[in-house]
């Protein structure tokens, strides 16, 4: 991808915001009207690559002499992932964290001699797929060692095989997600997963990371898809079979899975499939408050007829998408009218659908539908639907567009039980605007639920704010801080589907305990003993 944003830089038809939305933007958020380009890649401060010429060697030994790159623009488009911290870094021109180079194995074998020679030469190993962490967690961090290397798993990117009868897939994990869904629709399949950054995040990164796709509702999480993984560690190969169930003691698959790169590379996966669905449908409903809609979507979860994507934003994202849309967005679509007379203006919108054959699709509809309506739902029809298919994975675009006009734009998320689910809401909503009042740059904060549990569900925010010249970094992190203590005092999880990181894992030992982190400490001990496989991500220091 482009190191200072979304997608590739050449790119020439990328997703932008409708002059009326800037307009909107700007005057609501009190913004000054200049555009701040990132600086050209030769402005970029690098440092020189302490990579001593030996290990070097021996590296291209393993992975080939053109599998070892330390050249600029390969240093420096590993040099972070794509948080907000690591964007405003980048963009500014300040690379000087960026790995002495870059080696891309092509084999699990290849992988293992790369490890064994960064083991026996105390040089850090950072596992990088698409590069689309937003939680810094394929930031090169050195953490006491002299080298750093990212090892890219772009060269590991074949379609090992597919089970049509047992409906699984063994893929390697350079595959980016369009790569995964063109293969397997070959075969008339998919696995389903569509995070949002779906266009360029891989296989081997959604198993690393516990990803979840935005029909994870209907699909699964990625980590109730993995049945089997191989995973070259520094201490040698994990190798777990893909079986359906098993009783033989703990399951090790769950240690790998969201793992992080702490403990290894994964080179392989194991997963569940299922026949790619003939009938998409995605329509919207209005709910009058986010309560009231909330309260929908707990009831169709837990009576078995959740649809495969439920999304329910609340009143300030609704009216927030509303306003981005445009004059041929979603409200002109909705009739603002329409709502007005219903008794639903200032509400909230929800995206629903369901996937599969045609009759399966429409008995399901029914049933949710029934039960949306007797919530207090009114249905808007198919047009926010097939709105919001159009620009599902348009969001990270939309960013680098509002950071070149100064605008702070950060997202995070949570989980909780039902029960939690609307004080954790209130408590990180006034976390975040208390943050942002304090410092001079009010906010606008939104939320959506994006995934159903039958004991809860996750909560996903965004929030944007007009950015302190000279304190960026600062003024995220004070909000960030704000975010995460509102979540741990309220009774979520500290990530739902972002994964740990550089920039979660101080809340770690409120997550798991000072006992599941010595085992978590352990665990890696035994498989990392000389500590080089991505320092400084998901255990915090000194805890």
């Amino acid at each position: 991808m482009a190191w200072w944003g979304w997608g590739w830089a050449e790119r020439k038809r990328r997703p932008r915001l409708p002059a009326s939305a800037t307009e909107f933007l700007a005057a609501r958020l009190e913004l000054d009207g200049r555009i701040r380009p990132p600086v050209e890649l030769d402005a970029v401060r690098l440092r020189a690559s302490r990579l001593p010429g030996r290990v070097r060697d021996r590296l291209a030994a393993a992975a080939g002499a053109d599998g070892v790159r330390d050249d600029r623009r390969s240093r420096v488009r590993h040099a972070a992932g794509k948080s907000y911290a690591d964007l405003i870094r980048q963009r500014r021109g300040d690379c000087r964290r960026a790995p002495d180079a870059v080696v891309y194995p092509g084999s699990h074998e290849a992988t293992r001699a790369v490890l064994d020679a960064c083991s026996a030469s105390g040089v850090a190993v950072v596992p990088f797929g698409g590069g689309t962490s937003v939680v810094g967690g394929v930031d090169p961090v050195r953490d006491g060692f002299d080298a750093v290397i990212s090892l890219d798993v772009g060269r590991l990117s074949e379609v090992v095989d597919v089970d049509r009868p047992s409906l699984t897939a063994v893929l390697e994990p350079g595959l980016r997600g369009p790569q995964v869904e063109s293969a397997l629709a070959r075969l008339g399949l998919t696995l389903g997963h569509f995070p949002q950054s779906f266009e360029y995040a891989t296989l081997g990164g959604y198993v690393a990371t516990r990803s979840a796709g935005q029909a994870s509702t209907g699909y699964g999480r990625i980590d109730e898809l993995v049945l089997g993984v191989r995973c070259a560690t520094p201490a040698g190969d994990l190798d777990l079979p893909p079986l359906p169930a098993s009783a033989a003691g703990p399951q090790l698959r769950e240690l790998v899975v969201g793992s992080e790169g702490t403990l290894g590379v994964i080179t392989r996966a194991a997963v569940r499939v299922r026949p790619a669905p003939p009938v998409r449908r995605y329509e919207g409903w209005f709910f009058r408050s986010f309560v009231e809609g909330a309260e929908a979507l707990r009831t169709v979860e837990q009576a078995g007829a959740a649809p495969d994507v439920a999304r329910l934003s609340d009143e300030s994202e609704t009216s927030l998408s509303l306003q981005l849309a445009g004059a041929h967005g979603l409200g002109v679509r909705l009739g603002g009218l329409y709502l007005r007379a219903r008794g639903y203006a200032g509400g909230c919108l929800a995206i629903v659908g369901w996937e599969g054959e045609d009759d399966d699709v429409a008995r399901r509809r029914a049933r949710c539908a029934g039960l949306l309506r007797r919530a207090g739902g009114l249905s808007v029809g198919r047009s926010p639907g097939r709105r919001w298919e159009q620009t599902r994975f348009a969001g990270p675009y939309l960013r680098d567009e509002l950071l070149d006009r100064g605008v702070l734009v950060e997202t995070l998320e949570t989980a909780a039980q039902w029960s939690d689910l609307m004080p954790v809401y209130k408590a990180v909503f006034r976390g975040l605007d208390d943050a942002l009042r304090a410092r001079g740059t009010p906010g606008m904060i939104g939320c959506h639920i994006s995934h159903l549990y039958p004991s809860g569900a996750s909560l996903y925010f965004t929030f944007l704010a007009r950015q302190e010249p000279g304190a960026e970094v600062e003024q995220w992190r004070v909000a960030k801080h704000a975010a995460g203590n509102a979540i741990k005092s309220a009774g979520g999880t500290i990530t739902h589907h972002h994964a740990v990181g550089a920039d979660h894992s101080e809340w770690m030992v409120d997550e798991v305990g000072a006992t599941g982190l010595a085992a978590l400490r352990a665990t890696k001990e035994e498989l990392d003993p000389a500590g080089i496989m991505n320092p400084g991500k998901l255990l915090p220091a000194g805890v």
